[in-house]
């Protein structure tokens, strides 16, 4: 262990030192197959990196449910949000060569960018949005970019309708959208697209050859899993999302596998560092991993994980102690697809777990892991993760149950077609068109056509929401048309209950 890496783990907190344990790998290839059937996960790869080394690396179940197709250490799956990392190095590197800092402010750099909060537009810094600091909302505008053909430019510029929902450095909220922008800072100060500079700084030098930053790419290779959602019960296939295509990849674009994150970790467990090439440098590396947001550490959370005195977001990594061992990881979710990354540096301790199903078992195996490596169980973290998540689908369906409860039967519409067909706009999204086609009425996105649907009266002038592709986030919604006191219909009004993708925030206006 270098002294850095020491110094680095005791300015979080004390560790007392012990010898590390030997995991019992083979007791825990079992208990990754047997967790995975328990969750009705289709597919697994798991990496376990130890001392420098990889000591695990292999698939579980299949590429797709019926297929007899297996998953190995060079299945393809979406990393999602932990695509966020590469980012976060990519300014990493950047700020190493001189020629970006954290603290450049994002004008500076794209002089188009704009917020509501003009005081934010105009002082917000690449660190303010690697940390979550802005002030927008969590998940706030991901509705945006959503299965668009929107640029990164132009997504970047409909931000500038996003209402705050906190003030500038006052509180945390995830946001995607504040990624994409700074992908445009970095293509702006590397002179090339982000996702050429992560191809040339790191999938080239730590030999990620099969990983790629879009889905079209990925889609031309063998051996790719296929994205699955729960549905009534039952994993079901949905189509691949691209999200570079539509200009989001620089949140959470890239497709990766169990043997090339492995390399992914192995660098950032050996601060920066590849062979005789430093890819980013040791302080570099300390300010990624730096408290740059603290949560409050509830005796909930302490009871939850042991040893917890603190819990923070750094930058593309989420930070916190576990028995009392400093840890850094980040999960992802993709449409149809979940993953995490998690690293004890303490112990050289790295982990990756990736799937094809929108199900949470990775957050949970990983504190598996640490225990057989730390020589004691603290619980089955399968089990108790797996209860959570029936509960917290649980929560959810009763929500949409209640919702759906709500309709008021017998009632007819009070607007005929030819006064709801027509283009509607909102300046946080664009242009939406409800149109008569095959004499149904019908909801159309110009500039995201797989989220075309029909539309099915519902209650009074509420109409049910039937997407033409099954969606990973969301199934059921309905849209209102609301009218003015001559009865004319002004605009239109969301309701698509979901955890992420906010259509709510979107209130057309009728313009032709």
């Amino acid at each position: 262990m270098r002294i850095s890496r020491l110094l680095l783990i005791l300015s979080f907190v004390w560790v007392p030192l012990q010898a590390s344990a030997q995991a019992d790998l083979s007791r825990l290839d079992d208990y990754f197959e047997s967790a995975r059937v328990d969750w009705d996960v289709p597919g697994m790869a798991v990496a376990i990196i130890k001392d420098g080394e990889i000591v695990h690396m292999k698939g579980y179940g299949v590429l797709e449910v019926g297929s007899d197709e297996p998953v190995d250490e060079h299945t393809l799956f979406a990393i999602a949000s932990n695509s966020k990392a590469f980012l976060a190095s990519s300014v990493a590197s950047l700020v190493d060569e001189g020629k970006l800092s954290w603290d450049d402010r994002i004008v500076d750099h794209l002089p188009y960018f704009r917020l509501v909060d003009e005081v934010a537009g105009q002082r917000a810094t690449v660190r303010d949005a690697l940390s979550h600091a802005v002030g927008l909302g969590t998940y706030s505008g991901d509705v945006i970019w959503f299965k668009t053909d929107k640029s990164s430019e132009e997504i970047v510029r409909h931000i500038a309708h996003l209402d705050p929902a906190f003030e500038f450095r006052n509180g945390y909220a995830y946001s995607n959208v504040m990624y994409i922008t700074t992908g445009e800072v970095v293509g702006a100060v590397a002179g090339k697209p982000w996702d050429d500079y992560i191809e040339d700084h790191f999938f080239g030098p730590l030999g990620m050859t099969r990983s790629q930053t879009g889905v079209e790419a990925a889609l031309e290779l063998d051996n790719v899993a296929t994205p699955h959602k729960v549905h009534y019960g039952e994993n079901a296939p949905v189509p691949w999302a691209s999200w570079t295509a539509g200009g989001s990849g620089a949140a959470a674009g890239i497709i990766s596998t169990a043997h090339d994150m492995a390399q992914w970790v192995k660098l950032h467990l050996n601060e920066g560092e590849v062979g005789d090439t430093q890819l980013f440098s040791e302080g570099a590396q300390q300010v990624m991993w730096h408290p740059h947001y603290n949560y409050t550490v509830t005796p909930a959370t302490r009871e939850t994980y042991p040893g917890r005195n603190f819990n923070a977001y750094g930058l593309a990594f989420g930070v916190s102690e576990y028995r009392g061992h400093f840890m850094a990881a980040h999960s992802g979710a993709y449409d149809g697809m979940y993953s995490r990354v998690a690293m004890v540096p303490g112990e050289e301790l790295g982990i990756v777990v990736l799937t094809n199903t929108m199900k949470g078992i990775g957050s949970w195996v990983v504190y598996d892991i640490v225990d057989a490596y730390l020589g004691s169980s603290v619980r089955d973290w399968s089990g108790y993760g797996l209860e959570r998540d029936r509960r917290s689908k649980a929560a959810f369906d009763a929500r949409l149950d209640a919702h759906k409860a709500s309709r008021v039967e017998g009632t007819e519409a009070s607007l005929s077609a030819g006064q709801m067909t027509g283009r509607y706009h909102d300046p946080l999204y664009g242009n939406i068109d409800i149109v008569q086609r095959d004499g149904e009425l019908r909801m159309e996105f110009p500039r995201a056509p797989r989220l075309g649907a029909t539309l099915m009266h519902w209650h009074y002038d509420t109409w049910q929401i039937n997407w033409d592709e099954t969606h990973a986030w969301f199934d059921f919604g309905t849209v209102q048309f609301d009218v003015n006191n001559e009865r004319e219909v002004t605009g239109l009004t969301f309701s698509v209950p979901n955890e992420d993708i906010f259509f709510e925030e979107i209130n057309p206006v009728r313009v032709e």
